[in-house]
């Protein structure tokens, strides 16, 4: 019987090319991607989307607009307030305006004119009280008269030299404090304003847009997704007999139904933990029902696509 069963095998063998021989071990799995979300860093409408799904994108490409008005808006009313600070931190640096000043000098010089006549009418007062032709009150009235005068030019002396200063020191350190905080508005106000503007990370395909012109997005919620190259990996299952098998960075062979031959990925992640295990005890009967997840990023697409079945074999 059992020559009969070997000759019966050996036969089909011959009809059968294959037939018997131990099949090459292999793992199923499934292709998946590392996507990269874009989203807006605030909330707004949507003003235009520049790409559409499927299309490559380069780095630093423009992918969509919000808009912009009340941004813009904001930013011109900082640059104002930078105006302002700026001129009233000048305005204190450089004391009182060049006609207040001559406004002053011309008081100045009137009031020294005066004290030189107050001065003349004394001393001619005084001579003529000497000879008895005056009264003496005529003379204490232009004693008084020259003192007014001297106390005259005293205060406008007082008052140019004041017109000429800067302002005091806390005053201007105050104007100087409130320039660098318009500037810093005008900073976020611009800030705020690139946000608006949103490009590539990264080259990759638009994979997928989840927002259009003129809807509300949230503040970072995805608008779009994006598929870098080398962004596609194959998730396997090994058993736990088979595990002590591969190694990290170990190149593997992947095949699917229709896609290109010669397609590997290396090994990239295993899982310390088993997966699907159900409740049982860890002991040698029952430990091959264990699997390990396993990652390995491909080399190259080869035109596969997230979600498709593939299968994984070690090379030799």
């Amino acid at each position: 019987m059992d020559q009969f069963l070997s000759w019966l095998t050996g036969l089909i063998a011959i009809v059968i090319p294959g037939f018997g021989a131990t099949p090459e071990p292999s793992w199923n799995g499934y292709v998946e991607a590392d996507y990269v979300y874009v989203a807006a860093a605030a909330p707004g409408v949507i003003e235009t989307i520049a790409v559409k799904e499927g299309e490559a994108v380069e780095r630093g490409e423009l992918l969509f607009v919000l808009r912009q008005d009340q941004q813009l808006a904001l930013l011109r009313a900082a640059e104002a307030r930078i105006a302002v600070a700026a001129a009233n931190a000048q305005n204190l640096s450089t004391g009182s305006r060049a006609e207040e000043v001559q406004v002053i000098r011309a008081s100045l010089g009137k009031a020294d004119a005066d004290l030189a006549l107050a001065e003349a009418s004394l001393a001619r007062s005084e001579r003529l009280a000497e000879q008895g032709l005056t009264p003496a009150a005529k003379v204490d009235q232009d004693r008084a008269t020259l003192a007014s005068a001297k106390a005259q030019v005293a205060q406008l002396q007082a008052q140019l030299t004041v017109a000429e200063l800067p302002a005091r020191d806390p005053v201007q350190a105050a104007a100087a404090a409130s320039l660098l905080a318009a500037q810093a508005d005008a900073d976020k106000a611009r800030s705020d304003l690139a946000d608006r503007t949103v490009i590539a990370p990264v080259a990759a395909r638009i994979e997928r847009l989840y927002f259009g012109p003129g809807e509300m997005a949230a503040a970072g919620v995805p608008i779009m997704a994006l598929l870098p190259a080398h962004a596609l990996k194959v998730k396997f299952y090994v058993a736990e007999a088979d595990r002590a098998g591969f190694a990290l960075s170990e190149v593997v062979s992947v095949s699917c139904d229709g896609c290109a031959e010669g397609l590997t990925a290396s090994i990239s992640y295993f899982a310390s933990d088993p997966q699907f295990t159900p409740p049982i005890i860890y002991s040698r009967d029952e430990r091959t029902r264990l699997s390990f997840l396993a990652e390995a990023v491909l080399d190259e697409a080869g035109g596969l696509r997230p979600g498709q079945p593939v299968t994984i074999r070690q090379l030799e």
